[in-house]
């Protein structure tokens, strides 16, 4: 199957998506996610000046020589643009091999593990009674796990809180957006959270919580040990992945499951955390680590020392990605959650697909390949819009972690 063609669509329904679509002399095509939120258009050019053309001309059915063309050959390696535009092509080409040989991804991996993904969705609320009456609504919609965040007493914004509960898009300025931190208030105020939400709900529901990179380490650890009483699933992006020692001291103190990987690029990032049994879940994404073919080593690595996958689903992923996330996930042996947020319906109509919701899991679809297209003529009706992460301080001025 020689490459014929390879292009960039970008899209906003709601929010920017970049896909790639390429296509074959056999008539066959794939489309891959290669989304990297607020940089959207680095991705695109990347893509559309060096890597594009180099495809014209290839046998589509060599994805692991075609992988490592554009890793080695690039020769400056890794980082979120580089890798997230090879994931894009990666994606495409799995695409196109399954539906060459006429099944789904998954079986072309390796077939089923498990005939459902659980998949946790993201409460919130201004305060403790919106957060808590949030959880109470997932639980409505058959979610048995559930990530919890709310508004912290004293601060104006607070990470993860959103206008629509089941809707969460924090690009949505033209300039950044500036938030304002206190880990001190956060601290107080977290386990006061989890307190209420288990007297309201008890211990039978998965529970999991998201700290977005702002804490110390030891701040870290205080917060994982004042939880334990309340079973989290998770205690998420705790501390910077960029010092993996800090990991050792938050291990040392909880007893909370760590969960980490989200922003991390490629098995690098990753190995000593892995290696050392420092996170019991590993949260690197397949659009932003390079692919499925990247995703493979890395959760074959996690599966050695007991760790477990629990990929990154927010919707700054196009269901591209979801969707082959959900056949990863239904392959992949050391499978342990699925992020899910549900997009929006102009994205859903952009991007139909197979993958369908069914009391709290993600049920993969038998179409060959990934089971994802994108509807190129609705596509063009939605043009890029430029929108931006938000940025933080503390509550002097100090930039900080957002």
């Amino acid at each position: 199957m020689i490459i014929t063609s390879a292009r960039v669509i970008v899209t906003c329904p709601g929010r920017n998506f970049v896909t790639v679509k390429i296509e074959t002399d056999q008539g066959l095509y794939g489309v891959g996610d290669a989304t990297l939120n607020g940089r959207e258009l680095s991705v695109a050019s990347y893509l559309n000046d060096h890597m594009l053309p180099c495809l014209i001309g290839r046998d589509a059915s060599q994805i692991e020589d075609i992988w490592q063309y554009f890793y080695k050959g690039a020769y400056w390696r890794r980082g979120p643009v580089g890798m997230t535009a090879l994931a894009g092509i990666d994606m495409a080409l799995w695409d196109i091999k399954a539906k060459a040989a006429n099944m789904p991804l998954y079986q072309l991996l390796g077939g089923k593990s498990r005939n459902k993904v659980m998949v946790y969705g993201h409460a919130n609320g201004k305060g403790i009674d919106e957060t808590v009456d949030a959880v109470g609504q997932y639980i409505d919609l058959g979610y048995q796990a559930i990530r919890v965040q709310s508004g912290v007493p004293g601060l104006d914004s607070t990470y993860g809180i959103s206008k629509n509960t089941l809707f969460y898009e924090p690009a949505s300025t033209d300039l950044p957006k500036e938030d304002v931190w206190s880990s001190h208030k956060y601290m107080k105020f977290i386990p006061e959270l989890f307190a209420k939400i288990r007297d309201t709900y008890g211990y039978d529901y998965h529970l999991l919580h998201d700290a977005h990179h702002r804490l110390t380490p030891i701040e870290a650890a205080r917060v994982g040990k004042d939880l334990e009483p309340y079973r989290l699933f998770w205690l998420e992006d705790a501390v910077t992945a960029e010092l993996q020692e800090g990991f050792r001291l938050l291990r040392q103190h909880t007893t909370t499951p760590i969960a980490v990987g989200e922003v991390f690029n490629s098995i690098h990032d990753c190995q000593q955390l892995i290696t050392e049994q420092l996170i019991d879940y590993i949260r690197t994404t397949i659009v932003h680590a390079g692919g499925i073919t990247h995703l493979k080593q890395i959760a074959a690595l996690a599966n050695l020392y007991h760790v477990k996958t629990g990929f990154h689903g927010a919707t700054d992923l196009s269901p591209i990605t979801l969707g082959c996330a959900v056949h990863f996930d239904t392959w992949v042996p050391n499978f342990g959650i699925q992020e899910y947020m549900q997009h929006s319906d102009q994205t859903n109509e952009v991007f139909p697909h197979d993958y369908k919701f069914e009391a709290g899991h993600l049920i993969v679809g038998e179409k060959p390949g990934h089971g994802v297209d994108i509807d190129e003529n609705l596509a063009a009706k939605y043009p890029y819009k430029r929108a931006y992460l938000p940025v933080n301080r503390l509550e002097d001025g100090t930039m900080f972690n957002w």
